[in-house]
């Protein structure tokens, strides 16, 4: 059998490229300087196709490859992958749930505990010396407290029951929303969004991005939320309006926000950048050692899968 060839759209982790330097003949779409140039000459070559979640995957870049069997993603996000053309085409679109559960819960928690208690303003107030600064000098002020608080999560997926699953260790209350209840599951579901943020103290938004979830949280939302409670966002920016959030956040309609992912990524609203009430990552939930490895593996395991079986391992 002849060595695949892939197209691999961007760069990745050292170890990823290795791996699949090892196993096939790979072409980087980045170290092209007429990158439609060269998929108008070579397009037809490639079997396979490596992107990520941010980058994805478009119409044009699928017609550009007449040839492509496979699709392997770094990451969940489909939103940027016209799945529907690979669909129609027949191509397989592997990608990498599962392993990143729990580290994009465990960056849900950080920014619920960091909003809540003001980790990174009492951090900024520290180091200006406003702690040992003189008695008149304004005191920090008090947090809220999580344990026993209520938490809604916009999106049961996998990674939102890892959520709620964290949330029994502060003896959170725990409701859910998503578009049908979910079966065998422990908590309440919440057939209205604004319901559920009316309900509760602490909104973590883990749904899928596109376009049936665009603006999902709008000033609504937020305005049922209330000025005492907290917005995390580790999904997708664009399921939340932005400039309503903005807008809710210096007004002080709610109490704060803790968010890895915007709108218009890599920009970040300036109003954002001066408010002690947001707390934000720049989109790094599933940043860590070992969860990167296990996307990696994921990668390139869909990959070995379906040349050694004909199906990818994890298909969207």
């Amino acid at each position: 059998m002849n060595t695949p060839t892939l197209l691999q759209k961007l760069r990745l982790t050292p170890a990823l490229e290795a791996r699949l330097a090892a196993s096939y003949r790979v072409h980087r779409l980045t170290d092209e300087a007429d990158p439609a140039a060269f998929l108008a000459a070579h397009g037809g070559e490639f079997d396979g196709l490596v992107t990520a979640a941010s980058s994805g995957v478009d119409a044009a870049l699928l017609a550009a490859l007449p040839n492509l069997k496979v699709i392997s993603s770094f990451g969940v996000g489909l939103d940027q992958i016209d799945l529907e053309a690979t669909r129609a085409r027949g191509i397989p679109v592997g990608y990498t749930p599962d392993v990143l559960n729990d580290c994009v819960a465990d960056a849900a928690f950080a920014l619920m505990l960091a909003a809540a208690r003001g980790v990174a303003a009492a951090d900024r107030y520290v180091r200006r010396g406003d702690w040992s600064g003189p008695p008149s000098a304004a005191r920090f002020p008090l947090g809220r407290k999580v344990s026993g608080a209520r938490l809604g999560i916009l999106g049961l997926g996998r990674i939102g029951r890892t959520v709620a699953r964290r949330a029994a260790g502060f003896d959170m209350e725990v409701r859910y929303h998503n578009r049908r209840a979910v079966p065998d599951v422990p908590w309440a579901h919440e057939p209205s969004l604004i319901e559920l943020a009316r309900w509760c103290d602490f909104l973590v938004v883990i749904a899928a991005g596109g376009a049936e979830t665009r603006h999902l949280v709008d000033a609504q939302v937020l305005d049922a939320l209330g000025p005492q409670g907290f917005i995390v966002n580790v999904a997708r920016g664009s399921v939340i309006d932005e400039a309503a959030l903005v807008s809710a956040l210096v007004d002080k309609r709610i109490a704060g926000a803790g968010l890895d992912v915007f709108e218009h990524e890599p920009q970040v609203p300036a109003e954002l950048m001066a408010l002690d009430n947001v707390v934000m990552l720049p989109h790094v939930a599933s940043g860590t050692v070992e969860t990167r490895q296990a996307m990696g593996d994921r990668v390139a395991d869909n990959l070995d899968a379906f040349f050694r079986d004909g199906r990818v391992i994890s298909q969207a």
